[in-house]
This record gives C-alpha cells, sequence and structure tokens, in this order.
C-alpha cells in the first residue's frame, strides 16, 4: 500500500512543507524535536488539516486542496499510535481493543479474543489504563489498532516513555507484528538506532522539511547533508573548503584530507564517523594526524578520547575529535607513552553540503 505526502502547513513563524512517497515497507521520520514529525503524522491520519497539497494512500485520495478533497480521520483507514497511547481511560482493555471495530457482535468478540491472545493479554481484560504497565498499555493500544485493521500504521515515538529493558522487550515484539503487517508503517523517532533497526527508507527532516530520503544503508553510509550526518550519529565533523576533485581543507582540525571519491563543489563540511579513525604507528600514510589529548573520559568498556591537531595552534583550529577506544588498546598506548597519531580513513569521509 503506497503513502504519496505532499503537504505545506503554516504554523506562525514554523512552515511545513512535505514532500515524500512510501511503498509497501517501513519508512522512518528521523529529526530533531520540533522540527516537524508529528504534525506530518496528524496531517496524514486527518486530525491537522494542511493549507495546501495533496495525500494519496493506494488508489484513494485522502486529501487534495486542489479537488476539495479532505477526508475526515474514520474514513481514512489508519492506525496511529500516538506517543501516550491514547486509551480511553474509562474503559476496559476489552472495550478498548473493540471500540474501533465495525463487525456483528459475534466478529467483534472474536476479533478481540484473538487480540488478546496475539498481544499477550490474557488475564488482563477487564482491568483499565490505569492499572497496567506502560508495556501493557502500548500493547492495549496496538491491538486496537490492528483490530481496526488500517491500511497503513503510523507510530510516533513508540518506546520515548519507556524504560531501556521495557523497550528493547518491546521492540522485539513490535518487529515481530510488523513483519506480518501487510500495508505500509510509517514510524516516527529521534533516536537514530531505534529507526535504523526497524526502517527500510529513511526520511530526515529538519526545521519542517524532508533533507534527504534513501535506503538506511545509504544514509548512515553517505548521509551527504550535514544535518542527516549530525542525526545519524557522526560525532566529528568540521567544517571544509575544496581545494580540487580529491581533497579538502578540513578548516576546524587543521589538516588536509584526501578522498577517494569526488569531492562535490557545494561541499560545506566534511564529518568521519569515530569508528573509522584509525591509530598508525607511523607517520607515512595520507591523512595523518598527529594529535594531542585534550580529555579522556572512561566509559565501562571503553575510553572516549577528545583530541586536537598537535601541529596547529588550537585558536586557529579550535575542532576537537572524538575517538573511542577499546580500554587495553589505549591502556598500551598510555602505558608506552606512545604518540597519538590518527588516520582519516580516505574511503569513509563524509563530504557534506
Amino acid at each position: 500500500m503506497s503513502l504519496l505526502v505532499d503537504i505545506k502547513k503554516r504554523l506562525g513563524d514554523f512552515v511545513l512543507e512535505v514532500n515524500f512517497n512510501a511503498e509497501n515497507e517501513i519508512m522512518g521520520l528521523l529529526g530533531a524535536s520540533g522540527c516537524g514529525k508529528s504534525m506530518t503524522l496528524k496531517c496524514i491520519a486527518g486530525i491537522e488539516t494542511p493549507d495546501e497539497g495533496r495525500i494519496v494512500l493506494g488508489d484513494r485520495v485522502l486529501f487534495d486542496t486542489g479537488k476539495k478533497i479532505n477526508l475526515p480521520p474514520q474514513q481514512r483507514k489508519i492506525g496511529y499510535l500516538f506517543q501516550n497511547y491514547a486509551l480511553f481511560p474509562n474503559m476496559t482493555v476489552e472495550e478498548n481493543i473493540g471500540a474501533g471495530v465495525n463487525r456483528t457482535k459475534k466478529e467483534k468478540t472474536e476479533i478481540i479474543r484473538q487480540k488478546i491472545n496475539t498481544f499477550f493479554l490474557s488475564g488482563l481484560e477487564k482491568k483499565r489504563p490505569w492499572q497496567l504497565s506502560g508495556g501493557q498499555q502500548q500493547r492495549v493500544a496496538l491491538a486496537r489498532i490492528l483490530a481496526s485493521e488500517p491500511e497503513i500504521l503510523m507510530l510516533d515515538e513508540p518506546f520515548s516513555a519507556l524504560d531501556s529493558n521495557l523497550k528493547w522487550q518491546l521492540e522485539q515484539e513490535l518487529m515481530e507484528l510488523l513483519s506480518n503487517f501487510p500495508g505500509t508503517v510509517v514510524l516516527v523517532s529521534h533516536n537514530r538506532n531505534e529507526i535504523y533497526r526497524f526502517s527500510d527508507s529513511i526520511a530526515v527532516m529538519t526545521d519542517g522539511k524532508v533533507d534527504i530520503i534513501g535506503s538506511k544503508e545509504e544514509l548512515f553510509s553517505e548521509p551527504k547533508t550535514l544535518s542527516a550526518a549530525l542525526l545519524t550519529g557522526c560525532k566529528n565533523i568540521s567544517g571544509a573548503e575544496k581545494i580540487d576533485e580529491h581533497s579538502i581543507k578540513a578548516v576546524d582540525w587543521g589538516i588536509i584530507l584526501y578522498s577517494t571519491r569526488e569531492v562535490p563543489d557545494n561541499i560545506t563540511h566534511v564529518g568521519m564517523r569515530a569508528h573509522y579513525l584509525k591509530y598508525s604507528y607511523n607517520n607515512d600514510q595520507p591523512n595523518t594526524m598527529n594529535c594531542q589529548v585534550v580529555k579522556v573520559i572512561e566509559n565501562p568498556f571503553s575510553y572516549i578520547i577528545m583530541l586536537k591537531n598537535k601541529n596547529i595552534d588550537f585558536g586557529s583550529a579550535p575542532g576537537k575529535i572524538r575517538w573511542e577506544v577499546d580500554k587495553e588498546i589505549w591502556d598500551n598506548i598510555s602505558k608506552n607513552s606512545l604518540a597519538v597519531r590518527l588516520v582519516f580513513d580516505q574511503e569513509n569521509l563524509l563530504l557534506l553540503t
């Protein structure tokens, strides 16, 4: 079930202008808080009305300003999981699940029974939302959504209110459920790891607009834009100036870097994911930086080493490098007073606009 979204909505000084197409897949919307992710879902669901544009689900037009079409939420066949789950507080678990089911009494009873079993809610049928844990509430909300037989699922930060142990357990359960869902799924999150685990493709949103869309593999290996690099977790980013087709000046790090890929004319920044930085025992490799240690931060199983270019005055090149390294490796370097040299892998430089 394909989903086409091409809308514009103004909210004071903020303008939401979103254009994307999702096929029969799980599409992630990744962005910082306030970038318009949740508002996009509300427009698709019919809770909010765009100022202009089109929303098409399969062969059904849900919204079109040109044709003056604006279907109400109950006719859109969209399952929407809100951040707070939006369960009816005065209803029991089984009543909540059956709230959106328009079938005969016998069929409705059977659907509720099936969802109770599927979502491991046996024994909780007569309880109300306030008597349930966060994980149980989420399962009830998902059961209610799927009982209404939606054509598309939209999940808005589904794990934001859960502790880490429960979150991991529910992630596994939700992955299994979504693998059997025949339609399109749109998942909103600001958590890059969560988005990566669930999604087939990812749309990065910045300031109300879709910055870039691609498969999750493409987006994380070559994000192309500064905002996409930041949102996918790149910690090492410097302003950049193009020198020639395969070399750039990393302004904040005070080093000339060579790339195996062609440098775009409109490059503004260069990035390097911390796990691609390599320790060098000599100084004869391209893209090697002689480093001075600024700070050492200890994690349970690793160190985060904050570094700067030893050969450049810090005032002229203020950017620091973040390098995470196994404790055994760093203990060997520090114990033997080895020079700290890092190599910026030519094949994995992020050339950003």
